[in-house]
C-alpha cells in the first residue's frame, strides 16, 4: 500500500478535501485512458522502481499529494518519500521513489509530478520572501488570491516555505474591506465603528475582526472601535510607521499591496507584524522535477 504522510492520512479532514482534487486531476489526464500504456500490456507485468529527482534546489511541497495520486491510480504501488514537505533540497537530489507496475507508474507520473512541481515552486518562492525579512519582527503570509480549487494546497505550500497562515476563506475571519465600508458609508457617518459594533453583537468572541485601511484616519477609527487586526493597504513605509504609531500594538498590523521582493525589507523594518502578498502564490515558476527509472 502507498505510504501517506500523517498530514494527508485517510482520517485527516484535509485529506478528504484534497482527494477530490486528485481525482479531478487524474480524470483530466486519464479520462480517456492511456492509449500508449494500455496498448502495451506487458508494461503491466513489469515491476520497476522509479525515483523522483529535483533538477534544481528548492523547498519541497506536494509529496503527500503525490502519494495520494499513486494510491488513486494503483493501491499496490509503494510510494516512499525520501524528503519531507518543507525540506530544502539540492539540485539532483532524489526526493522519493515509487515501486510497482510500470504501467501504473507511467499513468500516475505526470499528475504526481505536476503537483510537486507547482507546490514546490510556491514553497520555494515563499522561502525567498521569508529569508528577505529574516531578523525582523515581520512574518510573511498569503492572501485569498489563489488558483480556484487549489487554495488548500497553495496555502499549505506557503507554510512549507516558512510562511504564516492567513484566513483560509470568507468564513475564517471578518474582513471589512474598502467595498464594504464604501457601501456602508451611504448610511453611516462612521461605517467602521458601526460595522464592528454590529458584528461584535452577532459573532462568537473567538472570531477576529480585520479592517482594511488606506488612510490614517481609518486606522484611528478602526483601533478606537476595537478592531483586532488592521490591514494597512497600499501604504508607503513612512505611512506605515505613522499608522503603527496610532495603533501602538492595540491591534495586529498587516501591510499589503504594492510590496515586492525588492522593497520587502524596507517594509519589514517598519515593525509591521505581517506582510501579506499574492506574489508567493500567483505566477510563481514551477520547480523542475523528473521521474527516472532506478
Amino acid at each position: 500500500m502507498t505510504q501517506i504522510p500523517n498530514l494527508l492520512s485517510a482520517e485527516s479532514p484535509l485529506s478528504q478535501a484534497i482527494r477530490p482534487l486528485v481525482e479531478a486531476a487524474l480524470l483530466e489526464d486519464l479520462g480517456q485512458g492511456d492509449v500508449t500504456t494500455d496498448n502495451l500490456p506487458r508494461l503491466a507485468e513489469i515491476q520497476k522502481t522509479a525515483v523522483l529527482r529535483v533538477r534544481q534546489a528548492c523547498v519541497v511541497s506536494g509529496m503527500a499529494v503525490a502519494a495520494l495520486v499513486f494510491q488513486a491510480v494503483d493501491a499496490t504501488l509503494l510510494f516512499e518519500p525520501l524528503a519531507q514537505d518543507g525540506q530544502s533540497v539540492a539540485a539532483g537530489q532524489v526526493i522519493g521513489q515509487v515501486t510497482g507496475s510500470m504501467a501504473s507508474i507511467l499513468k500516475a507520473e505526470r499528475t504526481a509530478l505536476n503537483f510537486i512541481q507547482y507546490l514546490s515552486g510556491i514553497a520555494t518562492e515563499t522561502q525567498r520572501y521569508v529569508a528577505a525579512v529574516a531578523g525582523t519582527h515581520t512574518r510573511i503570509t498569503h492572501t485569498r488570491k489563489t488558483t480556484p480549487g487549489l487554495r488548500l494546497l497553495e496555502q499549505q505550500a506557503v507554510l512549507h516555505g516558512g510562511g504564516a497562515p492567513h484566513r483560509l476563506n470568507l468564513g475564517s475571519c471578518v474582513m471589512l474591506k474598502d467595498n464594504h465600508l464604501q457601501a456602508l458609508a451611504e448610511h453611516s457617518e462612521n461605517p467602521i465603528a458601526d460595522a464592528i459594533g454590529l458584528l461584535r453583537g452577532k459573532l462568537s468572541h473567538t472570531t477576529k475582526i480585520e479592517v482594511e485601511a488606506d488612510r490614517l484616519e481609518q486606522v484611528r477609527q478602526a483601533v478606537d472601535a476595537g478592531a483586532d487586526i488592521i490591514l494597512l493597504d497600499n501604504m508607503s513605509p513612512a505611512m506605515i510607521r505613522d499608522a503603527l504609531a496610532i495603533i501602538q500594538k492595540r491591534a495586529i498590523s498587516e501591510a499589503s499591496g504594492g510590496i515586492s521582493l525588492e522593497t520587502l525589507r524596507e517594509y519589514a523594518e517598519t515593525g509591521v507584524d505581517y506582510i501579506s502578498t499574492s506574489k508567493i502564490t500567483l505566477g510563481v515558476p514551477a520547480i523542475d522535477v523528473g521521474l527516472d527509472l532506478d
